[in-house]
């Protein structure tokens, strides 16, 4: 199997945690950003989690310094764009950018200005090459909930423009979803799809609860619903897809190897999975890499590879004409 040609589709990218090293140094240093140097590996080192993480909140820290850079317009574009590229350049076919314009507010920009700079950059790149693209908007889960209305309510304008989707993302806490019910409902009244990081720090019951309260159409990670048979049950009943990505479970111990990781078994038991990087620059991993070890580690052959391919265009955000484009690419 020709792993590096195969059409692929990533519908759980962060654009903070996706950045080139090289576009770090070059932003730190315009922006006049201080680092104790500015040299690739030590860079690289500020970027990239070691193998000695041993949590979700850990890992979450390696993304203070993409956060600083991603403070302008310009800089925003870049960003998107070049996230674009490289995937492109693999051969995906599709991807849904998630981050957190909150983040990005630091120099006094907007909301709204934020947001169309991404796109601008989405937009950009589909130009120049055969990818398609939208923009899940990430709302902190470490953040006062009045952020989550904003967010919700500046994305409301590129609805169909860009914009497709509704995320919570951040630190996951038992029991975290009851205090978002309000904030979900108003954002699915207005259109916005909407998918939840749960599962992926130990608590199954938050799959359970995201789809039930926040009405969570996907959910990022998922991965400990196999300790809550309630959870596991709704998820492949209702047919909801997991948004697996191995290599960042690995980097935060939610598993302790690819061998453990449960999103073969998973696809095997008819639950539905797409495979994705989650952070390509923060995990040091792409898509094909990702590719190429489900394959190897869990023998998967073209059908098997076929079927989560057809469920990641099924499970997308995008429109109905994209999903038609994307099923001429099925291998």
């Amino acid at each position: 199997m020709d792993i590096s040609n195969l059409p692929k589709i990533e519908l759980h990218c962060h654009l903070d945690g996706s950045l080139r090293v090289e576009t770090v140094i070059e932003l730190a240093k315009r922006e006049n950003i201080k680092l104790d140097s500015y040299e690739y590996d030590y860079v690289k080192n500020l970027l990239v989690v070691s193998e000695k993480c041993n949590s979700l909140d850990e890992y979450l820290k390696k993304f203070d310094l993409p956060n600083e850079v991603l403070q302008t317009k310009e800089n925003l574009k870049r960003a998107a764009y070049e996230l674009l590229e490289d995937a492109a350049k693999e051969n995906v076919k599709y991807i849904e950018v998630r981050f957190a314009p909150v983040l990005h507010t630091k120099k006094g920009l907007a909301l709204e200005e934020i947001i169309e700079s991404v796109i601008n950059g989405i937009k950009e790149a589909e130009k120049d090459y055969e990818i398609k693209g939208n923009v899940i908007i990430s709302c902190m889960r470490s953040l006062e909930i009045s952020h989550i209305y904003d967010s919700i309510k500046a994305g409301k304008k590129y609805l169909g423009r860009g914009v497709v989707a509704i995320d919570l993302a951040a630190s996951e806490k038992e029991d975290f979803v009851y205090e978002y019910i309000d904030s979900m409902k108003f954002a699915k009244e207005l259109g916005f799809r909407i998918t939840v990081h749960a599962g992926e720090t130990g608590f199954g019951k938050n799959v359970r609860d995201a789809i039930n309260f926040l009405g969570a159409e996907r959910i990022g990670h998922g991965v400990y619903i196999y300790n809550d048979k309630d959870a596991y049950n709704l998820v492949k009943e209702m047919g909801v897809t997991l948004e697996m990505c191995p290599k960042s479970n690995i980097d935060t111990k939610a598993v302790k190897t690819y061998v453990e990781h449960p999103i073969y078994k998973y696809h095997k038991d008819d639950i539905k999975v797409s495979l994705s990087t989650d952070n390509r620059t923060v995990s040091n991993v792409n898509l094909t890499e990702e590719t190429e070890k489900l394959i190897e580690t869990f023998n998967v052959n073209i059908d098997e590879y076929k079927e989560i391919y057809i469920n990641s265009i099924n499970a997308a955000f995008c429109d109905d004409e994209t999903k038609k484009l994307l099923m001429k690419t099925i291998p």
